[in-house]
């Protein structure tokens, strides 16, 4: 919930505004389409039409709130990529060579003096 916080704070603050700022000076919390008839001395604000009960569709909110999940989204993949490629770089450990049992090493001695 904090780390969520913490995009949305880098979204809200430093992200939008640039991208409005490049767009043209646009506050995406503020773009919606009004869906019905607006009562006489509404403000067309979205938080006065919503508060009017007028059906708004906001869609700056869900291009904010987008924007915020492929950020997350991205993260957790370079956190995800990243502890893969730890567990790639450690190194197996090398198999150690058994010793050869004692009644193999005594038949190798008879069979070589054997050949003699």
């Amino acid at each position: 919930a904090a780390f969520g916080k913490i995009v949305e704070s880098v979204v809200g603050d430093l992200i939008m505004p640039v991208v409005g700022a490049v767009i043209g000076k646009i506050d995406f919390s503020s773009l919606f389409v009004v869906m019905g008839s607006v009562p006489a001395g509404t403000l067309m604000t979205l938080d006065a039409l919503k508060k009017a009960g007028v059906p708004v569709l906001a869609y700056g909110n869900f291009i904010t709130v987008a924007v915020n999940f492929s950020i997350l989204a991205f993260i957790i993949f370079l956190m995800v990529k990243q502890i893969n490629r730890m567990k790639k770089e450690t190194p197996a450990a090398a198999p150690v060579p058994l010793a050869t049992p004692e009644d193999v090493v005594l038949l190798r001695e008879i069979r070589d003096s054997l050949k003699k």
